[in-house]
């Protein structure tokens, strides 16, 4: 009865008891009020699908391939596996185990001298044992505790790593999509260009066969078709390389990508709406520092609590006989009961050094934690600011286009009048043709800034992207759900 009641009380203090060391508490962080280049109209969708409103079907789908095949996606969720079965791994031991034990064996002993056997004595002898065994450590001190708090919060930022990698796989993805298609649009002017300028070098070619023009307007139209002819394969080259990197993001090998609209042709999506604040629980990278400093926080917890005494409790209860099939049914039954207290008296430093180290991860990761945000909010401002800037560029650009493609229309007419010579027309075609490349650059690098802002500011689009990849299959035990929105 007395030993029952002992047993009951140091249950109830072991999952009672305190825990050492510091609780987390978020620190106070210096969030600007609005951003600096924040846009007039904004939507309300972060939590959108926001690459859908391209309206392309194809990078839809390039997307959709790339979420369920994508190898850094399959990499991370396999991180995330790992770091649930340290979780359990490191819990484990605040429940009392329990294993068992068997031994079976035949022996002889001597039967003269002084240490013969009593005569009458079985000699050879069988002996078979076999017990029941349990374990527990108390977890007064709340080590353990702060060990699994510690372990559920690497969890966690494993998973928002997991996410990161998801919101940089989507833009990574849509930016190098609207990139190829920016390709496509300066390889159609460089061949668009090349046509025009191979049929002014014939036109040359002929009329000084004839005798009807210089020898060095021959020359100035071939170097001038050369020009062209030697930029298409540049951007040709740059259209395979991003065709192989959009293939190896998509899970496959390096091949052709489908194309569908032109730049032209695709929608805009709209701006998302979002506070600075906000930022701190839509961008994976802070959530997931801040899980590293709450895994840091509660290490001291754990490092600190080495300075008190470990209390556990073990037993065993089983039989033993020479017959294997009396062990349980016989007389001879055993069992016993242990409690054990070990504590430090002298460590030379080995519990203080651990507490110093732990305090000082606590501190980097605290630093981490402020530089993440820190770097969030400037990622915003670089994104909404390009935004701003593209837009203009593209005007402008647009502008330029159409004042030297009337300039290059002015100057052959001239030309063809006598009123100018070839060198006028050259050098308005020499300006048009580069301005017009610089257009669709413009034009895509436009079209991909939106897919920066929305990498920027992050938000639920996240979570659905994660929903087209394949499952994590050793998922947060559901009792810890609760701890980590608490912790947060």
């Amino acid at each position: 009865m007395k030993l029952r009641s002992l047993a009951l009380a140091v249950a109830v203090l072991g999952s009672s008891g305190c825990m050492i060391g510091p609780d987390y508490a978020r620190p106070q962080i210096d969030t600007p009020e609005a951003y600096r280049f924040e846009p007039g109209q904004v939507a309300e969708t972060a939590d959108s699908q926001w690459w859908q409103q391209y309206n392309d079907p194809v990078l839809d789908q390039l997307i959709s391939d790339s979420l369920a095949s994508n190898w850094n996606v399959q990499i991370a969720a396999a991180n995330v596996e790992a770091a649930a079965g340290i979780l359990t791994t490191t819990r484990a031991p605040i429940f009392p185990q329990l294993g068992y034990g068997a031994e079976s064996g035949r022996a002889r002993y001597t039967e003269s001298g002084d240490g013969a056997v009593t005569p009458g004595t079985v000699n050879p002898q069988s002996f078979n044992q076999a017990a029941f065994t349990a374990s527990w450590e108390i977890d007064l001190w709340g080590r353990i505790r702060r060990q699994t708090e510690a372990a559920q919060a690497n969890l966690l930022a494993t998973e928002e790593a997991r996410r990161g990698v998801i919101l940089t796989l989507v833009s990574g993805v849509a930016n190098g999509y609207l990139q190829l298609r920016g390709l496509d649009e300066q390889l159609d002017v460089s061949k668009k260009t090349l046509d025009v300028y191979d049929q002014s070098l014939k036109y040359f070619e002929l009329q000084f066969k004839y005798g009807q023009t210089s020898e060095m307007t021959v020359a100035q139209a071939s170097s001038q078709y050369e020009t062209a002819a030697a930029q298409i394969p540049l951007i040709e080259q740059q259209i395979v390389q991003l065709e192989n990197a959009l293939s190896l993001l998509a899970g496959r090998n390096p091949g052709p990508i489908p194309r569908g609209k032109t730049l032209a042709e695709l929608s805009a999506p709209k701006i998302p709406a979002g506070l600075p604040s906000q930022l701190l629980e839509r961008r994976p990278d802070i959530l997931q520092a801040e899980q590293q400093l709450i895994a840091a926080n509660a290490q001291i917890g754990a490092a600190k609590a080495l300075y008190f005494p470990s209390i556990s409790l073990t037993g065993a209860f089983g039989g033993s006989s020479s017959e294997l099939s009396d062990v349980f049914n016989g007389s001879a039954k055993s069992w016993n009961f242990t409690g054990t207290v070990i504590g430090p008296i002298f460590t030379a430093g080995l519990i203080s050094g651990q507490v110093a180290q732990a305090e000082a991860n606590q501190k980097a990761a605290l630093a981490n934690y402020q530089q993440t945000i820190q770097a969030a909010f400037g990622d915003v401002s670089n994104a909404l600011s390009a935004r701003e800037s593209l837009l203009r560029q593209v005007a402008s650009q647009q502008r330029k286009v159409d004042a030297l493609r009337n300039y290059a229309k002015l100057a052959r007419l001239q030309y063809d009048g006598g009123y100018a010579p070839y060198s006028t027309v050259l050098q308005a075609e020499q300006d048009l043709f580069p301005a017009e490349l610089t257009l669709a650059q413009r034009t895509a690098d436009n079209a991909a800034a939106l897919a920066n802002i929305y990498k920027a500011m992050g938000g639920g689009w996240v979570d659905k992207a994660a929903a087209q990849t394949l499952p994590v299959s050793a998922a947060m035990p559901a009792a810890d759900q609760p701890q980590a929105a608490e912790a947060q």
